[in-house]
C-alpha cells in the first residue's frame, strides 16, 4: 500500500477558527504551522452565547465536555417583557443522538484556554507576533515570507485571521470591507442568581437587553442600541449602560444598580459584509470571521467556526487534494454560512424597528431550527 505525502498546511490567525482548524486537520495527518499577529495570548472580552448546533460542533471537536464543566450547558431561551415579566419560552431541543444540550454559554477566555490545551496536544506549536508579508502560489504549492524574514513553502493556507483579515485583503483585494450595521452591543459580567437557569432575552423597549450563564456563579449581560456609529471612553460607560437600563425591571433593575463606576463594561460597534464566493482562490481558503462575519444575534458565529474547521478536515481526510478540497467544502458549508449572516443581520433589522417581541422570535426560531440539521 503507499501511503498518502504529508499535507503541509499553514493556518493564519489563532483565534476559534484557527485553533480549531489546526485540531481538525492535525487529526488527519496534516502538518500544522499556526501563527497570529498578536505578540501574545492575552484574551479579552465578555462571554460567549453558545446554541445546541454549536455544542454539537464542539462535541465533534472533542471539547465538549470541557465546556460543559467550565461553562454552561442547558436547554431554551426565556423571552420577557421590559418589566421582566414572562413573555414564553423558546425551546431548544436537539435531534435525539446528538449527545448535547440545547444551549449554552462560556468566557472567552474560558474556551481559548480550553482550545489552546488541545492545540498543544496535538504537537502545533504556535508562533506568536508573526504574520504573513506576502504569499505566492503555484499549481503545486504556497511559497509564503513571514514578517521575521523567513519563508516555507506549504500545501495549503487558511486564513482565518478575523474581520478585518489581512489574508482576505491580500487574496482579494477588491473584496468589501467590514460596515457597521446601525446597532452597538454593550457587555458585561454579573453575578447569576441560583435560579436562573438558562438564556434570557428582555424584548419590547427601545434597546434589546439580554443574558447568558457562562458558569455555575457567573453570567453576562448584554444590550444591543441602534445608534449612530459612536466612539465612547471607558469612563463613559458605566453612566451610559446605567442610562440605558432605566426602563427595565426584574433583574436587570438589580444589575443596574450595581453599575459602578469603576464597573468593567466593553463596547464595541456590530460589523458585518457579504463576501461572494467561493471563499478561496488556489491553495488559499479564508474561514471563520476572514469569510463570514456575523452578528451576534443568533450567537453561532463561533459555532460556523467550528463547523469550518471540522468540514474542512472531513473532506480534506476524503479527497487528500487541496482543490477537491475546497470545492467540497464550499458546496457543502458556504451556503449554510450564510444563512446565519443574513438570518442574524435580519434580527438585528427587526430590533432596530422595534418589531414585536414575536416577529423577533420567529426568526430565531427557524434559524435555529434549519441548523440542527447535519451539516
Amino acid at each position: 500500500m503507499i501511503s498518502q505525502p504529508t499535507v503541509r498546511v499553514l493556518i493564519i490567525g489563532a483565534g476559534i477558527a484557527g485553533m480549531a482548524a489546526a485540531i481538525a486537520l492535525r487529526r488527519t495527518g496534516a502538518a500544522v504551522d499556526l501563527i497570529d499577529i498578536e505578540p501574545d495570548r492575552t484574551v479579552l472580552g465578555a462571554g460567549l452565547t453558545i446554541t445546541g448546533p454549536t455544542l454539537r460542533a464542539l462535541r465533534q471537536l472533542g471539547v465538549y465536555e470541557e465546556v460543559a464543566a467550565h461553562g454552561y450547558v442547558g436547554e431554551g431561551i426565556r423571552v420577557c417583557g421590559v418589566d421582566g415579566t414572562y413573555i414564553r419560552d423558546i425551546p431548544t431541543p436537539m435531534p435525539s443522538g446528538s449527545g448535547v444540550r440545547g444551549s449554552g454559554g462560556i468566557g472567552r477566555p474560558v474556551l481559548y484556554r480550553i482550545l489552546s490545551s488541545r492545540v498543544l496536544a496535538s504537537g502545533v506549536r504556535p508562533r506568536f507576533g508573526l504574520s504573513v508579508a506576502s504569499f505566492s502560489q503555484d499549481v503545486n504549492g504556497v511559497d509564503v515570507a513571514f514578517s521575521d524574514g523567513t519563508s516555507a513553502r506549504y500545501d495549503m493556507v487558511i486564513g482565518a485571521d478575523g474581520i478585518y483579515s489581512r489574508t482576505r485583503r491580500q487574496l482579494f483585494p477588491a473584496a468589501p470591507e467590514p460596515r457597521y450595521t446601525g446597532q452597538s452591543v454593550w457587555r458585561m459580567f454579573v453575578p447569576r442568581p441560583p435560579e436562573v437557569d438558562r438564556r434570557h432575552y428582555f424584548l419590547g423597549g427601545e434597546v434589546k437587553v439580554g443574558w447568558t450563564p457562562v458558569s455555575a456563579t457567573r453570567m453576562y449581560m448584554f444590550v444591543v442600541e441602534r445608534t449612530p456609529r459612536t466612539v465612547r471612553a471607558a469612563h463613559e460607560l458605566p453612566a451610559g449602560l446605567t442610562e440605558l437600563l432605566e426602563p427595565y425591571g426584574g433583574y436587570v433593575e438589580t444589575f443596574r444598580e450595581s453599575i459602578r463606576e469603576d464597573t468593567e463594561i466593553a463596547y464595541r460597534p456590530l460589523e458585518s459584509f457579504n463576501l461572494p464566493g467561493p471563499w478561496h482562490q488556489g491553495r488559499v481558503l479564508l474561514i471563520g470571521d476572514a469569510a463570514h462575519p456575523t452578528t451576534p444575534q443568533l450567537a453561532s458565529g463561533a459555532g460556523m467556526a467550528v463547523e469550518d474547521a471540522l468540514v474542512l478536515a472531513e473532506e480534506l481526510g476524503r479527497h487528500r487534494e487541496v482543490t477537491a478540497t475546497f470545492e467540497a467544502f464550499s458546496a457543502r458549508h458556504e451556503q449554510r454560512c450564510r444563512f446565519v449572516v443574513e438570518s442574524s443581520i435580519e434580527i438585528g433589522r427587526l430590533e432596530q424597528e422595534q418589531a414585536p417581541p414575536q416577529a423577533q422570535t420567529a426568526v430565531v426560531e427557524r434559524a435555529l431550527a434549519r441548523l440542527m440539521e447535519p451539516v
